[in-house]
């Protein structure tokens, strides 16, 4: 059973259906949590106060918040992957965000952990994506090399706490500082390691408003979030690939972890055609995953026995993760997926458009910002300087989907009248 574990909270439930209704006030939720939860009672808050919900907790509510954005709305035609036009099968960040989110879910209620938090940093891990998937952000990095760099955990910050303006009291969403601290550090610490000396701008700047820790772990609520996302890529990714034939069942056999899945089905089903062999390969690479994650994370919990959500944050390591032979199976996978999919030469000859598109876009503006939207020029004559002027056009250009930026590139660079 895990600690804190998912069939303790059952049999609770199970116990209180037996007894009279205890005396519940409006908006509040029982249910047993482990120790090292992030608990919704104990949030540090919102940046700007604000009175509580009666049917919500605070994370529900920034999940709420997040999923009625607009930004979150443009993932449905932004890519992972392929363009949107190649198919409707093929997952964009909307349906990914989706599935990473439910992942998360079900992995954080097995710790006795906070669904909701989870699932709000999954549903927002991607929102400050570029356009046209790696692509388009390696584009927009390049373009902002001389004015600060792009990171699109930075970029979603941006988002959540600048550009999403549909409140009266407030820019952004007002998210809880849990969430906030989820959304720009579920991959762990900011700064504190060799490689990571110094903060994104976004993130240094907001630091100075609020300080999220960017020295510490996060929550295990986010370093879930974190693995979903490593777990939906990695296995929707061969999926896609699987179906768009960039490469074929033979070839997956040479991944260690692959072969012995696929070996395992042969010998319980016999032959199976193809999209049934596709379908079952995948959900076993994420059973495989997700089963590993469970074992070694228990292990570090003992290891480590927090015993408040803090001393996940203090953690020498992080808690949530996979073993070494898990490690080396999953390395093993993206070095496939890397050389088969992600540089093939069809998905090359794409990528290598989408560059070119976002490049142009962003050189173009910045050359000649008054054939910007008349509210982008507004933004930009807020402030001197090159550095804000491109961190602008920036902003504009991250926020376009696939198609409104090849729409756009065609409306500025097509020379007919």
């Amino acid at each position: 059973m895990p600690p804190g574990g998912g069939r303790r909270f059952f049999r609770q439930v199970i116990a209180l259906m037996t007894q009279s209704p205890p005396d519940i006030k409006p908006g509040e939720f029982q249910r047993q949590f482990a120790p090292y939860a992030c608990l919704a009672a104990e949030t540090r808050g919102r940046l700007i106060d604000e009175s509580g919900s009666r049917t919500r907790t605070p994370f529900q509510r920034d999940k709420d918040r997040i999923i009625h954005s607009g930004a979150f709305r443009k993932l449905k035609y932004k890519t992972q992957v392929f363009v949107y036009h190649e198919g409707d099968y093929y997952r964009t960040r909307l349906t990914h965000s989706l599935e990473v989110a439910q992942i998360a879910r079900s992995i954080s209620r097995y710790f006795g952990l906070d669904e909701d938090l989870a699932e709000g940093v999954a549903l927002s891990h991607d929102l400050g994506h570029t356009p046209f998937g790696h692509a388009g952000e390696d584009a927009m990095q390049e373009a902002m090399r001389d004015y600060g760099g792009f990171d699109h955990n930075d970029q979603a910050l941006r988002i959540v706490t600048r550009l999403e303006n549909r409140y009266a009291d407030y820019d952004g969403l007002n998210l809880s500082w849990e969430t906030l601290e989820g959304l720009i550090k579920h991959n762990g610490p900011l700064i504190g390691t060799p490689d990571k000396k110094s903060l994104p701008p976004s993130i240094a700047a907001f630091q100075q408003q609020w300080d999220l820790w960017p020295y510490s772990w996060p929550s295990m609520e986010a370093q879930i979030a974190a693995l979903a996302d490593d777990i939906a890529y990695n296995s929707h990714d061969l999926d896609d690939g699987l179906r768009a034939q960039l490469f074929d069942i033979e070839d997956i056999r040479q991944v260690p972890m692959l072969g012995r899945i696929l070996q395992q089905i042969e010998q319980r089903y016999g032959t199976l055609e193809r999209p049934r062999l596709i379908h079952e390969t995948i959900r076993r690479v994420m059973d495989v995953m997700v089963n590993d994650l469970f074992t070694e994370t228990e292990r570090r919990l003992r290891d480590i026995n927090p015993r408040h959500a803090d001393e996940v944050r203090r953690a020498p390591h992080a808690i949530v993760a996979y073993s070494d032979t898990m490690r080396k199976d999953e390395k093993e996978l993206r070095q496939f997926l890397w050389h088969n999919m992600y540089r093939h030469y069809k998905v090359n000859r794409v990528t290598s458009k989408a560059r070119r598109i976002i490049r142009q876009l962003f050189d173009l503006f910045f050359a000649e910002p008054n054939i910007l939207p008349t509210e982008w020029q507004k933004t930009i004559a807020e402030q001197p300087g090159d550095a804000w002027k491109a961190r602008i056009i920036c902003d504009y250009i991250a926020g376009m989907t696939d198609r409104y930026a090849m729409a756009e590139h065609r409306r500025l660079f097509d020379l007919s009248l």
